[in-house]
């Protein structure tokens, strides 16, 4: 009866835990009871996880005793916290996966310290780095290093040298926030000749503790329409390993700085 439950999201089983505890779920359990007290979860097929507390409910386990079920399920899971999938994507009921931008804006809203986020390509920059700039007005102490491609392709009549118009068009136009991150770019993409070495790879690391590794792009698309695969992982020494990776290219001067 409550596989349904323990086969949730970690994010949804900790809804559904607090909406049991404080009564705000309750029998005779109904889909659009559910669905509203879990903020319609996407992918969660909402008519078997009805089923399955109706059964636990006629069993005579009270919404409190199902709470704590899932909170000893948790916390005995949590000693072993396993990678998480997030996609971008149709919504397919039944198929559980944390959403692209939900998980990216997540880690941006409680990062502290540190946040390295590295992305091929940006599309209206504004609204693509508008979460991640208001963060950085509100924390001071956020240390944020964005690893970006610069192309030949941002040369232009105005301005024929392409590091030069990248900035120019990022900082003048493309940057919404008062504080500016650190930004780091591959010169091998900009070689003659060796157009096709750019910077591809996607990720988000939030205080060197937590990681996304995804085919997404910082873009609206690739957050709410692409098909996009990721894989978040609370694994502290992978996501530090990644971090120490773009740090040693930046050191061994693989990576340059964008001017301000």
């Amino acid at each position: 009866m409550i596989e349904p439950l323990l086969a949730l999201p970690e994010h949804v089983q900790e809804r559904l835990s607090g909406a049991l505890r404080a009564g705000l779920l309750a029998p005779p359990y109904t889909p659009t009871a559910v669905a509203g007290a879990l903020g319609q979860p996407r992918g969660v097929d909402v008519e078997l996880l009805t089923t399955a507390l109706a059964q636990i409910d006629s069993s005579g386990v009270s919404p409190t005793g199902v709470s704590l079920a899932l909170e000893a399920a948790a916390h005995a899971q949590s000693r072993v916290r396993r990678p998480e999938l997030v996609w971008s994507g149709p919504e397919v009921a039944g198929l559980h996966a944390r959403d692209t931008a939900r998980v990216f804006d997540e880690l941006v809203a409680g990062a502290e310290g540190s946040l390295w986020i590295s992305t091929y390509v940006y599309y209206d920059g504004p609204k693509a780095f508008a979460t991640l700039a208001q963060r950085m007005d509100a924390v001071p102490r956020l240390a944020v290093t964005l690893l970006l491609n610069v192309g030949n392709g941002a040369a232009g009549p105005a301005e024929p040298d392409p590091v030069i118009a990248f900035a120019r068009r990022l900082w003048d136009r493309e940057w919404p926030g008062a504080r500016r991150p650190d930004v780091f770019y591959d010169p091998r993409a900009l070689e003659p000749g060796r157009g096709s070495a750019v910077l591809h790879a996607k990720a988000v690391v939030a205080d060197e503790r937590v990681a996304l590794v995804t085919s997404a792009n910082l873009t609206e698309r690739a957050f709410e329409s692409n098909i996009e695969a990721g894989i978040l992982t609370h694994d502290q020494a992978l996501s530090r390993s990644i971090v120490l990776h773009f740090r040693t290219l930046i050191e061994k001067k693989l990576l340059l700085s964008l001017p301000d």
